[in-house]
């Protein structure tokens, strides 16, 4: 029962995506400068995809990380915590100006695999190592994308350009909120 919030919220994202994809780009993705005018961008910025590959990685995305908060178990805790994040990693482009656009909810899955992770540390013995081991994962990928690097890369298999800043916003971002949400629920 406690998986079926995570799923929810997994399939929204998706649905989200699906929905954004025939709408104007340029009127809901990331953009730093319109931010005070137009602030719905923290959140429409991660359901606009660039091309129909970058939609599918995406898509591709949810459908895993659903999979893993199904066999967790995640639950309400979790899933409000994935919806803390989503501005929350937005917001943090901000810290990296020079990026001027942003689209994708990669950073937005990269904070749910950090609330997955570490609401699986605080479990028992083998549910803290695949968390322990999910955290240690999700650390080599950023340190391997180099996000404080260029604000954009090339990535073989992709025809649109990687933010890796984006991934490492939204790994900060989903623990952030998950200590939020956990602390402020469990009062």
């Amino acid at each position: 029962m406690a998986s079926r919030v995570w799923l929810s919220l997994c399939a929204a994202f998706a649905v989200l995506s699906l929905l954004a994809w025939p709408l104007p780009r340029e009127a809901l993705d990331w953009q730093p400068g319109l931010i005070a005018s137009q602030p719905w961008r923290a959140v429409t910025a991660a359901f606009v995809h660039w091309t129909p590959i970058h939609l599918g990685a995406n898509l591709a995305g949810c459908a895993v990380i659903a999979l893993l908060g199904w066999r967790a178990g995640l639950g309400r805790h979790e899933a409000v915590a994935g919806l803390g994040a989503l501005p929350l990693t937005q917001l943090g482009l901000l810290l990296r100006p020079e990026l001027l656009r942003y689209a994708g909810l990669s950073g937005a899955l990269h904070a749910l695999v950090a609330i997955a992770a570490l609401s699986l540390l605080m479990r028992g013995a083998r549910e803290r190592l695949i968390g322990a081991g999910i955290l240690l994962g999700l650390a080599v990928k950023l340190a391997l994308e180099a996000p404080l690097g260029p604000v954009l890369r090339a990535t073989p298999g992709f025809d649109f350009a990687v933010a890796p800043f984006a991934h490492l916003s939204g790994a900060v971002a989903g623990a952030l909120a998950w200590q939020l949400t956990f602390r402020v629920m469990a009062k």
